[in-house]
């Protein structure tokens, strides 16, 4: 019998003036003629985004939820190619220690996913360096927090540069450029417009990097809509992971707009993938993706609560009686 936890993305409904986001532009910060004020700015924004961040972990503890995906937008400017002599991960470290700190003490999984301009197949080696330089910062949060890195990072597999098969390949290739500390990072995950879940099999078995089933996605784009053939594939590329298996999930927000996310998720939806994959392995960790963040789990978890099916080990993991 599986384990299913649930967890959700980067912010809270129900937690006020908590925003681990905030920001400030590069023309707002050129437009301070104090250089080192500058920075102190940027500095001071950054923190309270992560100890918003710490606000939201104790939120998560206060509701028992232990699997959270943190905001990549933590600390403004850090990639910009000005500002490359900025230590922020020195004068954030007591931050990010804490963060660290209180995951690890409370067994939270926590993680990331970078934006959608982290290419790994791009064939302009400028977007690919910048690719690596994003990384990089993830890299640098979770060192600081004292997290291993390994397999905390969500990325999808890319653009399809106008040939799909090539850019696949070239996913390949460029691998080889990519540090090891940085390789190990990455999980891939299927999209809803072009990379399907067998694109991504492809390349996750070929390199032995695990593969994030997201089943909004899988709907929206597919070859073979019955996924359930490739499960065993999916797990496949778990084996070499400490985690457990990561899923995504997310409903359409309607017929029209199919590809955008719901506000809550569909119960029913959410259910046919539970009683599928129930018994297959151990744990798997399930990632709400809806607009409404915490508020969708929790509605979830009173949705799921009046299945005869579903028995709550916690307020957020459950197990399911066939």
């Amino acid at each position: 019998m599986t384990i299913f936890r649930l967890g959700y993305v980067a912010m809270s409904v129900h937690v006020e003036n908590a925003s681990p986001s905030q920001t400030m532009t590069y023309k707002q910060f050129s437009s301070l003629h104090d250089r080192e004020a500058a920075v102190h700015k940027l500095e001071r924004i950054a923190s309270s985004n992560l100890n918003n961040t710490l606000r939201l972990l104790k939120h998560n503890r206060a509701h028992s939820i232990t699997f959270f995906r943190m905001s990549s937008k933590l600390v403004p400017l850090a990639t910009h190619e000005e500002l490359t002599d900025w230590k922020y991960y020195v004068s954030l470290r007591n931050e990010l220690k804490e963060i660290g700190d209180y995951a690890k003490q409370h067994q939270m999984r926590i993680d990331f996913h970078p934006d959608h301009f982290v290419v790994l197949n791009s064939p302009d080696k400028d977007k690919f360096k910048f690719s690596l330089h994003v990384l990089r910062y993830h890299y640098r949060l979770l060192h600081g927090m004292g997290v291993d890195p390994t397999h905390r990072c969500v990325l999808h597999l890319g653009g399809g540069y106008n040939n799909k098969e090539e850019s696949l390949e070239r996913f390949i290739e460029n691998w080889s450029y990519i540090p090891r500390g940085l390789q190990k990072m990455i999980m891939l995950e299927n999209d809803d417009t072009l990379y399907t879940m067998d694109d991504c099999l492809y390349i996750s078995q070929k390199l032995m990097i695990p593969f994030i089933f997201d089943i909004h996605h899988h709907m929206a784009n597919h070859e073979n809509l019955d996924w359930e053939e490739n499960w065993d594939r999916v797990l496949q590329t778990w084996e070499g992971s400490s985690l457990p298996v990561k899923m995504h999930i997310s409903s359409p927000k309607n017929h029209d707009e199919f590809k955008s996310h719901a506000p809550y998720i569909d119960k029913d939806m959410f259910l046919d993938f539970v009683s599928k994959t129930n018994g297959s392995t151990e744990q798997i960790d399930c990632m709400i993706e809806a607009k409404q963040k915490d508020d969708a789990l929790f509605q979830l978890v009173s949705d799921l609560s009046s299945d005869p099916h579903i028995e709550f080990i916690t307020p957020t993991t459950f197990k399911y009686n066939n």
